[in-house]
């Protein structure tokens, strides 16, 4: 058991040593944007993220030690993912694209097994209690990272590091240990008069700077919404499937993105990142679980991203992928049914309209018969 204070250059090597890119040290405070945030909440900005509005999480967010009692300071570390793919094959409208993030193993897995370990070695070395998190804690993680001088906070509403940019991972441990250091909080901003994120966000989904509209946001709609996609925001989505980089691509700072992880760069990088649509289109249950099985992707599961990918062909209205579209109209799943008829609608050939009828006639869920209704007119 420590008799005093951590030393916490020995918590900042042994982190890197277990391969995490950053790492600071902050106190067990609430996080300074936290009015902000609940803002946010009340505005319903947080869109079919009903989660987040939940008072228990909205407590724990507000008091740390409602999730670890007596807790005194946030070990963050990052993780670098960053990859590069030609824009030529990203930008392939018969391919689905997807977030560089969810190109590799589900970073839910890497970042845990190695906090663990981190864990492990801290609560050893000095005792204590301690909760980790990847990405699943009622922690505003962006917020106390930015705390611990790991960065600032862009107008995008991302963590960046001036050095690194923001194609980062991170991951806490909440612990009841006291440091003999703590970092300084980063800047508050480096964004000065850019807003290239702001004007590239291709559903206009910034409704200032640092305030981000969940409801427009691609990332958001393609991952966590598990419903019906607004049809005036379905032909602003392009060809993402999974994700969006768009505000972060166009970012100055990350000009200085860093390699990433070879845990995130695996050797199929190109159907990792831009899978054809075709083969999205024709994935059951069992062949989307085979295929993602050690992917974020998994996660959303296999009507959601062939929903993604309906709306992508659609966008598309290549005679190429009808053949791969017209199936879906049959799909057990009425989000696919639907979302395969708006994408029929789009394409200027007999075959499709032949099709809708041919549906329109034998559907009995109410939305995708309004669907059809509305790709035959």
């Amino acid at each position: 058991m420590a008799h005093g204070p951590v030393h916490s250059a020995q918590v900042k090597r042994r982190a890197r040593e277990l391969g995490f890119n950053l790492v600071g040290i902050a106190r067990a405070e609430p996080s300074p944007t936290l009015d902000a945030y609940e803002r946010w909440i009340a505005a319903g900005m947080h869109g079919s993220m009903g989660y987040l509005a939940r008072p228990d999480r909205l407590a724990r967010r507000r008091d740390l030690g409602v999730i670890l009692p007596d807790a005194r300071s946030l070990v963050i570390v990052g993780l670098d993912y960053s990859a590069a793919i030609p824009q030529a094959h990203l930008n392939d409208p018969l391919r689905g694209r997807i977030a560089s993030y969810a190109w590799g193993l589900d970073y839910h897995d890497v970042m845990g097994e190695r906090l663990e370990l981190l864990t492990a070695w801290l609560s050893e070395s000095a005792g204590g209690a301690a909760r980790l998190y990847v990405d699943t804690g009622a922690i505003l993680e962006r917020s106390h990272a930015q705390q611990a001088g790991l960065g600032f906070i862009g107008k995008n509403t991302m963590l960046i590091h001036p050095r690194r940019g923001s194609f980062f991972f991170l991951g806490e441990i909440l612990t009841t240990l006291a440091f003999d250091a703590y970092d300084s909080p980063g800047r508050a901003t480096l964004c000065g008069t850019c807003t290239r994120c702001l004007s590239a966000c291709p559903t206009d989904a910034f409704r200032q700077p640092h305030v981000l509209d969940a409801r427009r946001c691609i990332s958001a709609l393609t991952i966590e919404h598990k419903g019906w996609i607004a049809p005036d925001l379905r032909p602003l989505m392009g060809n993402w499937v999974y994700g969006c980089d768009v505000c972060q691509i166009v970012c100055p700072w990350n000009r200085f993105a860093s390699a990433g992880d070879p845990a995130f760069a695996p050797p199929d990088q190109l159907e990792r990142a831009a899978p054809f649509l075709r083969d999205l289109l024709a994935l059951d249950d069992d062949q989307f679980v085979l295929r993602f099985a050690a992917s974020p992707i998994l996660r959303i599961r296999r009507d959601r991203l062939v929903r993604n990918a309906c709306i992508a062909a659609g966008n598309a209205a290549d005679p190429a992928l009808l053949t791969s579209l017209l199936p879906r109209l049959e799909d057990h799943s009425p989000l696919v049914r639907g979302h395969a008829a708006w994408a029929l609608g789009r394409f200027a050939d007999e075959r499709a309209v032949t099709a809708l009828r041919d549906r329109l006639a034998g559907e009995s869920d109410v939305q995708v018969l309004a669907e059809i209704a509305d790709a035959l007119t």
